[in-house]
């Protein structure tokens, strides 16, 4: 099914302006906070009122500022999963999932019994929801979206509230638990792994914006933008100078020349680099070689991670990540005198 959402929306000196089309089943927004994306998905489900503009899901336009269209979050058969799940205190599980619905008692206690098997909460019916666990809440969540066959589910930052391992935990059991479900999920994060792991097509946001939109695996692999390139976990970026030859440019503030195979693309600012790309050198100085030296290292449980000094010291220090697996080859060896940039591996971005 298709969804076409463009909208402006202004909050005091805020201003949301996003646009984006698509078919994917799986659609995340990826942004720090602040950036508008809660704003973007209240305003598909009808919560926020847009200043302007058109959002439509298959043939059903729910929104239409030209011609005042404007139908009620209930008319929208949109499912929003809240941070907190938003589900009834004084009601039992039951009543939470019927709480949507239409029909006579039979009806709705039929689809109660079908959602109550679906998502294995049958012995739970009865409860009250400070009785649950995360799990079992986000399940009767679900369950109350599911019952009244939305075309479209939003999910807002459902596990930001999270610890580590409940985090992982609930991850897995909603990704099992949507596996069948053949409607639009549009999911919003600051995280990169949820989106990377949920999202086929991705949009990042910055500061009320669509910076760049697409596939969510070339866009972590090319981000274009240094904004997008950092909300995707970049570390390293270092301004670049253009030089006569296509094939080469110049980091001033690495003191490195990089000779490429490829031609530089054209109207670019700077370079980004992943920690965990470089290549350590010891002995010799090799092509696209940084000489660095150690400003601090940091252990951590499955890597240690280390800011190395570049050329210009003034500049910030360069991210080199080891993962432990790796980490005996700088114990034997010691710290390298030289990283090595790798073209493949490369992102030039505006």
């Amino acid at each position: 099914m298709a969804i076409s959402v463009d909208v402006q929306k202004k909050l005091g000196e805020f201003e949301l302006n996003v646009k984006f089309e698509s078919t994917s089943k799986r659609i995340g927004i990826l942004g720090a906070s602040g950036c508008g994306k809660s704003m973007t998905l209240k305003s598909i489900a009808g919560i926020e009122t847009p200043t302007e503009g058109k959002i439509q899901i298959g043939e059903h336009v729910l929104f239409d500022s030209k011609n005042k269209v404007n139908l009620k979050p209930q008319k929208r058969k949109i499912g929003y999963l809240f941070q907190n799940y938003a589900l009834f205190p004084t009601m039992t599980v039951a009543q939470n999932i019927a709480a949507g619905l239409k029909g006579s008692k039979q009806e709705k206690e039929k689809r109660v019994r079908e959602m109550a098997e679906k998502f294995q909460i049958q012995e739970l019916l009865k409860r009250l929801p400070g009785q649950l666990s995360g799990g079992q809440q986000q399940r009767v969540a679900l369950a109350r979206i599911m019952a009244y066959s939305p075309d479209v589910i939003l999910l807002d930052e459902p596990f930001s509230a999270l610890d580590v391992f409940l985090k992982d935990h609930l991850q897995q059991e909603l990704e099992e638990l949507l596996k069948d479900y053949e409607g639009t999920v549009i999911m919003v994060s600051h995280s990169r792994d949820e989106v990377y792991r949920f999202c086929e097509e991705l949009l990042i946001l910055d500061q009320g914006s669509v910076i760049t939109a697409g596939k969510t695996k070339v866009i972590f692999s090319n981000p274009q933008y240094r904004a997008a390139a950092k909300l995707t976990g970049c570390k390293n970026f270092a301004e670049m100078q253009y030089t006569e030859s296509p094939n080469k440019i110049i980091l001033p503030d690495w003191g490195v020349t990089l000779q490429l195979k490829k031609e530089v693309p054209k109207g670019c600012t700077c370079i980004g680099y992943r920690a965990h790309d470089f290549v350590p050198i010891w002995g010799e100085k090799k092509e696209n070689c940084i000489e660095v030296r150690l400003k601090s290292m940091s252990e951590l449980p499955f890597e240690n991670q280390y800011y190395l000094n570049p050329a210009n010291p003034k500049t910030p220090s360069i991210c080199w990540f080891v993962q432990r697996e790796k980490e005996n080859v700088v114990e034997t060896n010691g710290l390298p005198e030289y990283l090595q940039i790798t073209e493949e591996r490369l992102m030039f971005l505006k």
